[in-house]
């Protein structure tokens, strides 16, 4: 079984800073993708970044020079620092792992940029 817990939510202005951190316990290999998805009302949950075979890393074309993720193999955590942040990035973000064909799911953290 996978348990992904998340934190580092919360209210921020316009230009401001985050850093979202995951930490996973189960079965946890380096093998398999972690990353950050993110989730508005009446949309669907979408890629923001990810950890990828090999350390390699994808990002959201709406968020590459401004987020950063990063992920730490032998504490089974992933984490995103979120620079420069502007109101469309307002979202409930999920913390992800995937294991083969299953993916199991934080339970999300609001952030939210407003002024």
């Amino acid at each position: 079984q996978v348990q992904l817990v998340e934190s580092g939510g919360g209210l921020v202005q316009p230009g401001g800073s985050l850093r979202l951190s995951c930490a996973a316990s189960g079965s946890i290999f380096s093998i398999y993708p972690m990353g950050w998805y993110r989730q508005t009302p009446g949309k669907q949950r979408e890629l923001v970044a990810a950890v990828i075979r090999g350390g390699n890393t994808n990002y959201a074309d709406s968020v590459k020079g401004r987020f950063t993720i990063s992920r730490d193999n032998a504490k089974n955590t992933v984490s995103l620092q979120m620079n420069n942040l502007k109101p469309e990035d307002t979202a409930v973000y999920y913390c992800n792992y995937r294991l083969g064909s299953k993916d199991y799911w934080g339970q999300g953290t609001q952030v939210t940029v407003s002024s």
